[in-house]
């Protein structure tokens, strides 16, 4: 293959570097069950405060790591309950997103799990075939980003830097936004407005045959001026979207929390919760909506009846609902089904109870869903209400749309669980997690078969991508199938990405987008309490690698 020699001379100097990687790591096939996870835990919901590493993958889950608390204990509990400043509890293993190097196969319960048809559907032991379409000058690029975000001193490093000093001197600040501009954003983010993301879907479209699912980078709202301005923008990105009938996006992203500020999420959660929990208790404010609890839900962040919505609450409520009516009308017109983000279980009962009374509401033709709300498969119930929705969805006649993950607030989870004084929602081990997250696949899959429902696989995980593709060949699922997509972040999981596209399954890259200055807390937010999720770039990065010294040599 013909190399520029520009590009000939940069591979020849990071040819040590390659090779050395090369003879010491295993074959692409075992990779993903050679390396040891790093476990993390943090005092704060969102920024990492302290890290701690495993160097025994059995004592994983069972060894403490001791942390300091330097955030406030959460709204429901004591000032007493709070005092101490430093406390032990259990380490928590890396990210549940994407912890594809565990050895997953063995690990799996054989009567929950995805069945293996015995001929693997995907292959991701080419490097040649799977980056056959990536230039030599993006190869090299993105091995040497990845490898970069890997290391946890990035991270931290970058979180220091947007936090200090720098960023209030106008010289030091268009240095730092400007080196993090052509390294990591470029990587991970589709640019800063609507113009340069459709420009990054439809060179993903064109150059690997990957849909795109839009996400604008935004924060929290606060209040309804700022939820407004969020709604503006979800419709904006839609009608961007689909201003051409052959539009790659698959799907926009949608945050509840940008159209309902937080604050009277969990108000109606708690109000949710307790309702659950007394079956005599009337709010009169409620929709209809699928069921958002199972007997197993926990309930400890409302330890007491909750008060009354206030008529001012009840009226930003709707305020919010008539927002996301709003959003559905348009994605409905554009035919762009709409992804719903899940946040964490303080929360997340009200983000379920938004999407499903809307999912009640809005379908796309032929009876296919127009709303993907969010299963978190690291929850220990998320299996069981993920079966009490679907029954109830069949039971109404209703098209059941659901995105599968494996979940993003481990950390921040064990923390109210443990101020509560509470067992953690989450599974005791990353082997239950994978577990459950087969399982809620297989399940939606075989509903699929039936002719029922809708799944978004979002992973990253090598084991889960490869169980499902074999599944939903064993089931007769054509691999087209409108009700099926795979889903990978922007820049990430390339390995698994290629391989089910070239296997012929539908795949979408989650692309956020947004102003550098905007986007970088929000994706460094992410990383922080999701670090494993960029070490485990291992996989793509060995086989770029493989394929980078396979060119130089040829």
């Amino acid at each position: 293959m013909a190399i520029r020699i520009g590009h000939s001379k940069l591979l020849l100097n990071f040819l040590p570097l390659f090779s050395r990687r090369l003879n010491t790591a295993a074959s692409p096939s075992t990779a993903a069950a050679a390396a040891v996870p790093q476990a993390n835990f943090t005092g704060d919901p969102n920024p990492f405060d302290t890290k701690s590493t495993a160097d025994d993958p059995t004592d994983l889950f069972s060894s403490t790591v001791t942390i300091r608390l330097n955030t406030a204990a959460p709204p429901f509990i004591t000032a007493a309950a709070a005092q101490p400043n430093f406390i032990k509890i259990p380490k928590s293993p890396v990210s549940l997103d994407d912890p594809e190097e565990l050895p997953l196969v063995n690990s799996i319960d054989p009567t929950t799990a995805v069945a293996d048809s015995g001929e693997p559907p995907i292959n991701l032991d080419d490097p040649q075939e799977l980056f056959s379409s990536v230039p030599t000058s993006k190869l090299i690029k993105s091995t040497v980003t990845l490898h970069m975000a890997s290391m946890d001193s990035m991270v931290d490093m970058g979180s220091w830097v947007l936090k200090s000093g720098l960023m209030q001197n106008p010289i030091s600040k268009g240095l730092v936004l400007g080196s993090i501009k052509h390294t990591f954003y470029e990587h991970f983010c589709g640019g800063k407005d609507l113009k340069e993301a459709d420009n990054t879907v439809k060179r993903i479209w064109d150059d690997y045959g990957l849909r795109a699912m839009l996400d604008y980078g935004m924060e929290h709202a606060v209040d309804n001026g700022s939820c407004d301005s969020n709604l503006d923008e979800f419709i904006q990105t839609i009608q961007s979207a689909t201003h051409s009938p052959t539009s790659p996006v698959s799907f926009v992203v949608v945050k509840i929390t940008a159209i309902c500020p937080p604050s009277l999420l969990k108000r109606v959660s708690d109000l949710l919760r307790w309702e659950h929990k007394d079956k005599s208790m009337h709010l009169p404010w409620k929709r209809e909506s699928f069921p958002i609890f199972s007997d197993s839900t926990a309930t400890y962040h409302t330890p007491q009846m909750p008060p009354p919505l206030t008529p001012k609450e009840e009226n930003d409520l709707d305020l919010a609902y008539k927002r996301l009516v709003k959003i559905c009308d348009k994605s409905l017109e554009a035919n762009l089904p709409m992804l719903i983000d899940a946040e964490d279980t303080l929360i997340q009962p009200a983000i379920d109870y938004f999407a499903y009374c809307a999912a009640m509401k809005y379908r796309r033709a032929h009876n296919i869903p127009l709303i993907f709300n969010t299963i978190q498969a690291y929850l220990k119930d998320a299996k069981e209400r993920l079966v009490i929705a679907k029954k109830s969805a069949n039971k109404m006649g209703v098209p059941l749309g659901v995105k599968l993950v494996r979940g993003a607030y481990m950390s921040s989870e064990r923390k109210l669980a443990f101020f509560a004084g509470a067992e953690s929602p989450i599974h005791e081990t990353i082997r239950d997690t994978h577990a459950c997250f087969n399982s809620c696949a297989s399940f939606m899959l075989e509903e699929i078969a039936k002719g029922s429902g809708s799944l978004v696989l979002a992973t990253h995980n090598i084991e889960s991508g490869k169980l499902a593709a074999a599944k939903a060949v064993e089931l007769g699922l054509k691999k087209d199938n409108e009700n099926l997509e795979f889903a990978q972040l922007y820049g990430m999981a390339q390995t698994l990405s290629f391989g089910l596209r070239n296997a012929g399954f539908k795949v979408s890259k989650y692309v956020p987008f947004g102003p550098v200055e905007q986007i970088m807390p929000y994706l460094l937010r992410r990383a922080e309490e999701n670090r494993g999720l960029l070490s485990t770039s291992s996989l793509d990065r060995q086989l770029m690698r493989k394929e980078l010294v396979r060119r130089v040599i040829s």
